[in-house]
């Protein structure tokens, strides 16, 4: 079976010339890593705004940062074979393109997906595998999503922290697969 992580970037601003500063990954085993990210030649662009919500100054950075192309080679050691998510795949995944080319490395070599798409494949194959009738699947599966969403809603704002916030997105993956697994043990009956 595929490894899975949710993996997390923090950047210099939202503008079109970010960067990378942090990034980290969870696995669905628990492990996981994080790096500030130490600018490449020419990475310039940065906002105040994006540092008063990561906290993270570009000082910081220079002088704490591993090297932009030691963390892409690792990354590309650690995360091959594996599927990666995020909860913004496109806005990580262009932080993730600019890291991998700064490196000398293909710029799709890693590839990002929806949370969404793995929290629905994690309920589909376990409503699938414990037997929910192939007609209540979908259904069953929606409701539990949609719950989970509208309760997300409520939750308190991403920390803003590379590692917190792949925790948060692997603990929602781990929320859903519990719910799903008591949707088979309801229709399984006493």
């Amino acid at each position: 079976m595929t490894r899975i992580a949710f993996l997390d970037f923090e950047a210099s601003s939202l503008g079109k010339r970010s960067y990378p500063v942090e990034v980290a990954w969870v696995f669905d085993s628990g492990e996981g890593e994080s790096f500030l990210i130490r600018p490449a030649p020419g990475w310039t662009d940065w906002a105040a705004e994006a540092e008063a919500v990561h906290r993270i100054p570009r000082a910081c950075l220079l002088a704490e940062g591993r090297a932009h192309d030691w963390v892409a080679l690792h990354m590309l050691t650690v995360l091959r074979g594996a599927a990666l998510y995020a909860s913004a795949p496109s806005w990580d995944g262009q932080w993730l393109s600019r890291l991998l080319r700064a490196a000398g490395l293909p710029r799709h070599a890693l590839r990002l997906r929806d949370t969404e798409e793995a929290q629905r494949c994690a309920v589909l194959e376990i409503l699938r595998s414990g037997g929910v009738p192939s007609g209540r699947v979908g259904g069953v599966a929606d409701g539990i999503l949609s719950a989970m969403a509208k309760e997300a809603e409520n939750d308190a704002p991403p920390a803003h922290r590379a590692l917190a916030d792949a925790c948060r997105e692997l603990e929602r993956w781990q929320e859903v697969r519990r719910r799903a697994e008591a949707a088979v043990a309801a229709a399984a009956g006493p």
